[in-house]
């Protein structure tokens, strides 16, 4: 019969030591806890916590070893009306588990009561928690730290990445051995991106609506355990473990001088609402982990069920141990956080939160790259602009600013500009650096670039929501013709808007951020919200990858690397060796030429070598180039992109065909200013 010593209050979870295994758990209001041991046969062993440290629980249990499984049962008061619902019939997951044993599946013993407990036992199909050994060679690993101003984003799934790649052996194709495949890191470095940022690779789970659908939780926002890697997407060769084989891949990511930043979700878990699983923060401490209303019940601010509550000083300890087990063990670069203003509530939205104050002091954080998606849907939910250094923040309306630009012709010359020179209206206010600004033309959560040139309406139906799921307010434009097949003439129209969104991409001030597969042309079929498509709906598609367009791109960042005006952080000033913006006639802007009506055409000098010329209008436009000898830097003038530029240039003239950003470059021998 094993027997548990005190132990020690920290670190959470379970951690090995020289002969056993330290356990440690956060729970403020319940009365027991206890380990629960399971063998090879599923037998289950309880051992209370009998170490007590303020509100840690803890013990130590000699001569364990990595590999075994376990989890909690914790005994309390189910007390709905004050947010009590123990329940020490459900085995409970471990909330800094490294790795999960197991699926949750939709299965009545999950159900943890509602106006009472339940009364039937999970043990049999609980997912169990397992104790980790952190052996893994890193060598000479260290991080690329590209700085925040040469930073070029390239947002993506680890199955999806690779599914369907045809150079890649089919036996690793959608795992993070795939992702690390000499063939996927040259393509990274060919396109010329600095960091990947992934989509969730923590363990999650797939709601119980879409197993009833006989779908799955693709995206991975659903996270059940925030400390360890999902084994779906791994290979298993060689026998490597799961978190082994995502450190190779980060390792390899290294190598090759790319960033990797995780999409990470503590904003809500895997519980969902009170009818959903019971299986972790729920049993374990209800009223700590989770926001609640007066009467008891979950304060829905994600939109996902439950909001987690990052308040107390032991769950911001638990939430700064977890993201430094990803950089410390894990050799991570940063992080993307989903609905991020759950991280500043308290329960109104504070820059000066105790998680924000947290993040900032710690050593180790406060040196990574940080990302917020400034929003939830609670009350205040939208913050963009407001969170506090050192973080960067997805930039909404530099999204739909330009989308309206080049595809409506509805926002102004003085609102693009502005998006252009990083939105220095929503973060150099509060000395917020340009990069702050995220700036993508499309996410995972949404159109592709080539359906945002392709569908005026979303098409979701495979979704199983009657396509009443995903946003409808997207400002794309199909050109005339609802879908992919299409004339000539529109095809042409909606690879033109393809192409000068991208510049506009790479040519603002800020960080840029690409959707894997939008400089292939890659289509979902018109579904904005793919969610649950885990399916070659979803996965990128080699096969008939638009090259051309992949080319574009490439030389885009190559180009946007050699402006000192996009990688200095530093904002612009007008008159300023950085930008000039320039009229029709090659002159400054004047107050009068930012407010005359509609005009959708500009000349915009970068750091004094670089022209670029925005023509957003329907027809060509003749324009004065200001003094020097420009230039047109292939292959931003291509309209026909494999033919010779159809603009004509006379002298100081040039014929700026419609609905495009072409580049020109000052020949001149030295710099002159305008």
């Amino acid at each position: 019969m094993k027997q548990l010593a005190t132990g020690q209050p920290a670190p959470f979870g379970a951690h090995l030591r020289d002969n056993g295994v330290n356990f440690c758990l956060y729970s403020a209001h319940a009365e027991k806890v206890e380990l629960c041991l399971f063998d090879e046969t599923g037998s289950e062993q309880h051992l209370p916590l009998r170490g007590r440290t303020g509100n840690l629980w803890h013990g130590f249990l000699p001569d364990a070893k990595a590999g075994q499984r376990y989890g909690y049962r914790i005994y309390g008061p189910f007390d709905p009306k004050n947010g009590h619902r123990f329940n020490p019939k459900k085995v409970l997951i471990d909330p800094s588990a490294r790795a999960i044993d197991g699926v949750l599946h939709d299965n009545a013993r999950f159900t943890g009561g509602t106006d009472a407990p339940d009364d039937k036992d999970s043990a049999v199909v609980a997912p169990k928690s397992v104790v980790v050994a952190g052996n893994f060679d890193w060598g000479d690993d260290k991080p690329p730290a590209i700085p925040w101003g040469e930073t070029v984003i390239y947002e993506a799934h680890v199955r999806g990445l690779t599914r369907q790649h045809p150079r890649i052996p089919a036996a690793i194709r959608g795992t993070y051995a795939g992702l690390a495949h000499p063939v996927m890191l040259e393509y990274l470095q060919h396109l010329g991106v600095t960091a990947i940022e992934l989509l969730p690779v923590q363990h999650h789970a797939d709601e119980p609506r879409l197993q009833k659908l006989g779908l799955s939780n693709y995206w991975g926002y659903n996270v059940l355990a925030p400390c360890a890697v999902d084994p779906r997407y791994a290979s298993g060769q060689g026998g490597v473990s799961a978190l082994n084989e995502f450190k190779s891949a980060v390792k390899a990511l290294h190598q090759a001088g790319i960033e990797v930043i995780l999409d990470v979700v503590f904003n809500h878990s895997a519980e969902l609402d009170i009818d959903g699983p019971f299986i972790s923060f729920r049993g374990i401490d209800n009223a700590s982990y989770y926001w609640l209303n007066e009467d008891g019940s979950d304060n829905n601010m994600t939109g996902c069920g439950n909001t987690l509550r990052l308040m107390d000083d032991e769950v911001i300890a638990w939430t700064i141990d977890c993201l430094n087990y990803w950089v410390r063990e894990c050799h991570v670069d940063g992080f993307r956080f989903d609905l991020a203003t759950v991280l500043g509530r308290t329960p109104e939205f504070s820059p000066q939160s105790p998680l924000f104050n947290a993040i900032k002091q710690d050593t180790v954080l406060s040196q990574v790259k940080l990302i917020a998606e400034p929003w939830d849907i609670g009350t205040g939910g939208y913050q963009l602009g407001n969170f506090p250094p050192p973080f960067a923040e997805w930039s909404d309306i530099w999204r739909d600013d330009m989308r309206q630009f080049w595809l409506h012709g509805d926002i102004s010359l003085g609102q693009f500009a502005g998006r252009l020179a990083a939105s220095a209206d929503k973060f150099n206010p509060a000395k917020r650096e340009p990069w702050a600004s995220v700036n993508m033309l499309t996410a995972h959560d949404g159109f592709t670039l080539r359906d945002l040139v392709s569908f005026n309406q979303k098409h979701n139906q495979a979704n199983g929501e009657e396509n009443r799921d995903g946003h409808n307010e997207n400002f794309s434009q199909n050109h005339g013709e609802e879908g992919l097949e299409a004339s000539a003439q529109v095809l042409q129209q909606r690879r033109l808007s393809q192409r000068a969104l991208l510049a506009t991409l790479f040519l603002s001030q800020g960080t840029p951020m690409l959707l894997a597969g939008d400089e292939q042309g890659n289509s979902q079929s018109g579904n904005n919200n793919a969610y649950c498509q885990d399916n070659p709906l979803t996965w990128l598609d080699w096969e008939n990858a638009d090259e051309s367009l992949t080319a574009y791109t490439s030389a885009l960042i190559a180009l946007r690397r050699k402006i000192p005006a996009l990688t200095q952080n530093r904002w612009w000033q007008e008159g300023s060796e950085d930008v000039q913006w320039l009229n029709q006639q090659g002159q400054p802007m004047s107050p009068g030429d930012w407010e005359q009506g509609p005009q959708q055409w500009l000349q915009i000098c970068l750091s004094q070598r670089w022209l670029l010329i925005v023509n957003a209008s329907l027809h060509e436009v003749d324009l004065q180039l200001p003094p020097g000898n420009w230039q047109p830097v292939a292959p931003f003038n291509s309209v026909l992109f494999d033919e010779e530029p159809r603009r004509v240039m006379e002298g100081s003239q040039w014929r700026a065909a419609a609905k495009t950003l072409c580049v020109l470059q000052d020949f001149t021998p030295q710099s002159r200013s305008l």
